[in-house]
């Protein structure tokens, strides 16, 4: 029998391979768990035997946004951790042969849309205390992300946007996680666009056929956990890399590299003086 805690996790796209996993993760350890889902897929009949409680939201419809925060606020307890787990990295291609309005809507999905739900659901959060929220980041951090663009200027927003929100917000630790290469099925819309990926596409291939399993959610959910644990002073505001940052162990080095530097891990000039 799992032991039950008094926090709240909300997911915004539980039904993504990632927001699964974790979803799972901390109700095992005892979280009441919230989540979002846009259409029904397998993980739903798994979640649907456990406590756990989804809310369908299609985050491009304004609509949709509005009835799901709306139905989390009549019915939900006050959440402690806010995680987005939701993204496409549609369309694939050089820019300028991409269609312009689908190039649009990738960047409103992969980063103005979560924003906006966050921007909603800030007033629900559990107040008087300190609120956790999570995004996940993507290639093209520090080099170009050839031929996914939409994807990568979407991930360098919320990269700057958790900067902008820990320094306006007391009451907000907010970080963002790149979780390296992780088998999910976001790499499916790589393999329709094969012609379009260029060389990332032989990486892809080469990754999924191999036998590396990418990193495992439970590391994910483990450098989540250290950056809530470490608190607005460490975390907050920064960009982290699961695979490449020294939190395991306790992190207690990068810890202190965090507090003497506020720079560390952020968006910065390259050689400013």
């Amino acid at each position: 029998m799992r032991e039950l805690s008094n926090k709240t996790v909300f997911i915004l796209g539980i039904s993504s391979d990632i927001g699964y996993e974790l979803s799972r993760l901390y109700y095992q350890e005892g979280y009441n768990v919230i989540g979002t889902y846009r259409s029904k897929n397998s993980f739903l009949d798994a979640l649907h035997e456990t406590n756990i409680d989804l809310i369908q939201c299609d985050i491009n419809d304004l609509i949709s946004v509005k009835a799901a925060i709306e139905k989390y606020k009549s019915g939900c307890r006050p959440w402690d951790i806010f995680i987005s787990s939701v993204g496409v990295m549609d369309p694939i291609g050089n820019f300028f042969k991409c269609d312009f309005a689908t190039w649009e809507q990738s960047v409103i999905a992969n980063s103005i849309a979560q924003l906006r739900f966050l921007h909603g659901m800030y007033p629900y959060r559990c107040k008087g205390e300190m609120s956790h929220a999570c995004f996940f980041a993507g290639g093209g951090t520090n080099s170009t992300f050839t031929n996914y663009s939409a994807y990568c200027v979407s991930k360098i927003m919320l990269i700057k946007m958790c900067e902008l929100l820990d320094d306006e917000n007391d009451d907000l630790n907010v970080f963002i996680v790149g979780p390296g290469w992780v088998k999910t099925k976001i790499h499916e819309q790589t393999f329709k666009n094969s012609i379009n990926a260029g060389i990332n596409y032989q990486r892809t291939v080469e990754f999924l056929n191999s036998d590396i399993t990418g990193t495992p959610t439970r590391d994910i959910y483990d450098c989540i956990k250290w950056c809530i644990d470490q608190g607005k002073l460490i975390a907050s505001g920064r960009n982290f890399s699961v695979v490449n940052d020294k939190w395991r162990q306790g992190g207690k080095e990068l810890a202190e590299q965090l507090c003497c530097d506020p720079n560390k891990f952020k968006l910065r000039r390259s050689g400013n003086s």
